[in-house]
């Protein structure tokens, strides 16, 4: 059994198809072209802006106080304070949180 007979019980032999006259092709990009021309343009849907930036925003506000506190803590770290800001950013960040949560699942339905 030869290199030659090996590929072929493995791999089918493929066949050309015979062509299609130019007519039958010319009918088939008609009738393409005419489904395309009637298809509606779609419209440009607006971009939805996500209303969390601006509730967050109001939500400093109410805890402006612990705002003061981070903004102190990292005023410290800049003058080259070894402390880390960590737990008043955290205490920061669920304020702002449990501010603006019910106010985003509000905008959003």
């Amino acid at each position: 059994m030869g290199l030659t007979e090996i590929f072929s019980s493995i791999f089918p032999t493929a066949y050309a198809e015979e062509e299609q006259p130019v007519e039958v092709v010319e009918e088939v990009v008609e009738e393409v072209v005419e489904e395309v021309a009637e298809e509606p343009e779609e419209e440009e849907e607006e971009e939805l802006e996500d209303p969390k930036e601006q509730i967050m925003e109001a939500c400093e506000k109410d805890c402006a106080a612990l705002k003061h506190h981070l903004d102190e803590c990292n005023e410290r770290v800049e003058n080259g304070s070894s402390e880390n800001c960590i737990e008043e950013f955290f205490h920061y960040m669920h304020c702002a949180d449990e501010c603006a949560a019910p106010k985003i699942f509000a905008a959003t339905n």
